[in-house]
């Protein structure tokens, strides 16, 4: 590991103040969250008592001195809803989980202040900064930019291998032999897998593609978006994560047809995708063979074997975890099936089955509601016929990330705080009453009968 590591990561707090010093606080927020998700090191550095310090967590204690220094007026606004407490309990749950299975108060408060540090710290600073439709605009530009700037890093490595995070920082951040697919290098650049960076450029295409769709951007810095999409567009595909690709096509087609159809029915069908598959996997309803069988028989016999054995790794480790189905087993490896010689026999791969196992139906249920629940409300509050509103256009965007990323929490465990950021924004949007011109865009002279003109929103 090189000593440039321990530069960046203990410096990287200085850094996010200075920003705040020399930035529009939200604008500096939107800076420290993307630079250090796209470019700090994967390092953690364990602290005792407290949770493992990483670039993320840097990060949101970084965003919360300098708001202190310079935006308290910001966090003073803060009023708590009721829409916030699925995030409190995901929080909070791993103390009843620590309780129940006689690990102790400490241990639960630990790994409590854990899951706040990484789920509930971006989710508060998304309620303070993201909690209207401009805020949600200049984050999903954030979004977009920060996937442009990856393009050519992205191209680098998909010609001469995963590299960077090596050069940069001289280590390897996930093993090799999982970075060669489609007959070619998989990227991962400063991120810690492949998957996780094709998720992070679906992102930023689907919001690329809808800012430029509905006119919200149509240039930066000169650059036109005409050429800008595609190129991003393409070099999301050449990143060879075929999951990522398949939720780029879901998310748009979602979009674009909403907007045809006036009716956010593709939304709610997405929204359906990971409720119908908790409920049925997690009760052991439906064991996923027709599933299987249909994939084996139209798409390829390769990928139909890999599902079944993700199935099966999910039929025992839901069966573990109706054992102790309220609060789970808690986060020391008790969630996990063993032999009886205690070989571990179990491979946990969705977000969705460790959150079901070390902190049963408790912390599934207030973790998909704190995902989910605010794209209801968002539905509900602007229909599907102002998607395309330049005003309403990046919320929508960041509505269906939201959803396909809770999708992809069913097969890949890649905890995202820019995804927790949206998802606090989008919160805080659909219970703070809105401005005039959010609510009301379009305006129209009406002739009242004394023949006064006076304006009328529709």
């Amino acid at each position: 590991m090189s000593p440039v590591v321990h530069i960046v990561m203990f410096g990287w707090i200085p850094v996010v103040i200075y920003l705040f010093s020399r930035l529009k606080p939200r604008t500096a927020v939107i800076t420290a969250f993307i630079m250090a998700w796209l470019f700090l090191p994967n390092v953690s550095y364990p602290l005792p008592g407290f949770p493992d310090y990483t670039k993320m967590s840097a990060t949101c204690w970084g965003i919360f001195i300098a708001a202190a220094m310079f935006d308290m007026e910001s966090l003073s606004r803060f009023r708590f809803r009721f829409i916030d407490l699925p995030m409190v309990i995901w929080c909070l749950c791993p103390i009843a989980s620590s309780l129940t299975n006689d690990y102790g108060l400490y241990d639960g408060l630990a790994v409590g202040l854990t899951q706040t540090v990484t789920w509930g710290f971006p989710y508060f600073i998304g309620r303070v900064y993201f909690s209207s439709l401009e805020g949600l605009k200049e984050l999903a530009i954030g979004i977009f930019i920060g996937g442009m700037v990856y393009v050519p890093l992205c191209l680098f490595e998909s010609r001469m291998s995963p590299q960077l995070h090596n050069l940069v920082y001289g280590f390897q951040q996930h093993t090799f032999i999982q970075t060669y697919r489609w007959g070619g290098w998989r990227p991962m650049v400063f991120l810690s897998h492949g998957l996780m960076l094709g998720v992070w450029m679906m992102s930023a295409s689907v919001m690329g593609v809808w800012l430029w769709f509905s006119g919200v951007l149509r240039s930066w810095k000169g650059l036109s978006m005409a050429w800008m999409v595609p190129l991003l567009l393409f070099t999301t595909v050449w990143c060879r994560s075929t999951g990522a690709v398949a939720l780029l096509l879901i998310a748009l087609i979602a979009l674009f047809l909403s907007r045809t159809m006036k009716t956010p029915i593709l939304l709610i069908l997405i929204i359906a995708v990971p409720v119908f598959y908790l409920s049925t996997r997690g009760s052991g309803v439906w064991s996923g063979e027709n599933l299987i069988s249909f994939i084996e028989q139209h798409i390829s016999a390769e990928r139909a074997e890999s599902l079944r054995f993700r199935m099966y790794n999910e039929n025992i480790l839901v069966e573990q975890a109706m054992k102790k189905p309220l609060y789970g087993w808690a986060t020391w490896g008790q969630a996990r099936v063993y032999d009886e010689e205690g070989k571990d026999l179990s491979v946990t791969d969705g977000l969705w089955i460790i959150a079901f196992g070390n902190h049963g139906l408790t912390g599934l249920i207030s973790m998909t509601l704190s995902l989910l629940v605010p794209v209801m409300l968002l539905t509900w509050r602007y229909p599907a016929t102002r998607w395309s509103d330049p005003k309403v256009a990046p919320a929508a965007a960041s509505s269906i990330l939201l959803c396909v990323y809770m999708v992809d929490n069913l097969f890949n465990a890649m905890t995202n705080p820019v995804f927790i950021l949206i998802a606090g924004g989008i919160s805080g949007l659909v219970t703070v009453k809105a401005a005039l011109e959010d609510e009301l865009p379009v305006l129209k002279k009406m002739v009242t009968p004394d023949g006064t003109s006076v304006p009328r929103y529709i």
